[in-house]
């Protein structure tokens, strides 16, 4: 392939779209959850990740798989739960058996705060997608978004 192959260029050009798409949406639901519950959206996404964890086998997540789904490093991630934490919205724990895996969930105030922020996050969302869907450039990609279906976990 060269620079100017017309596959590579369509290929740039998806890729392009792909991440006006994400930075448009982002951007839109930082703004709202900001103002609604100063909260990011790393912020969300972290305390949002850590709440769907439970107790028993395979549970509690390692803090290189919070750093995966969040999409930070983990000492981005070390970071953001440090500071979850010192809002008060956040608490790390010693793994019980053990010492050496520290656990991090989400506290009550954490709790009632991702509760508060869900459905602005979801309106921000639907609201970014529908902006978006107008742009024939990027209205492919909304349709390809809206019609994933995450398959059930066995």
């Amino acid at each position: 392939m060269t620079a100017t192959d017309p596959a590579l260029t369509a290929l740039a050009q998806g890729w392009c779209a792909l991440s006006l798409l994400h930075g448009r949406i982002e951007t839109h639901i930082e703004r709202a959850l900001q103002a609604g519950h100063g909260l990011s959206v790393r912020e969300y996404s972290l305390l949002d990740v850590l709440s769907r964890q439970h107790d028993g086998d395979g549970g509690h997540l390692q803090m290189k798989q919070v750093a995966d789904a969040v999409v930070l490093s983990q000492s981005a991630t070390t970071r953001l739960v440090t500071r979850l934490e010192d809002r008060g919205l956040l608490q790390r724990y010693l793994c019980p058996t053990d010492r050496r895996g520290i656990y991090t969930n989400v506290s009550e105030d954490g709790l009632r705060l991702l509760e508060a922020a869900r459905p602005t996050n979801q309106a921000a969302l639907r609201e970014a997608l529908d902006t978006a869907a107008t742009d024939p450039e990027l209205a492919p990609l909304v349709r390809a978004v809206e019609e994933l279906r995450v398959p059930a976990q066995p």
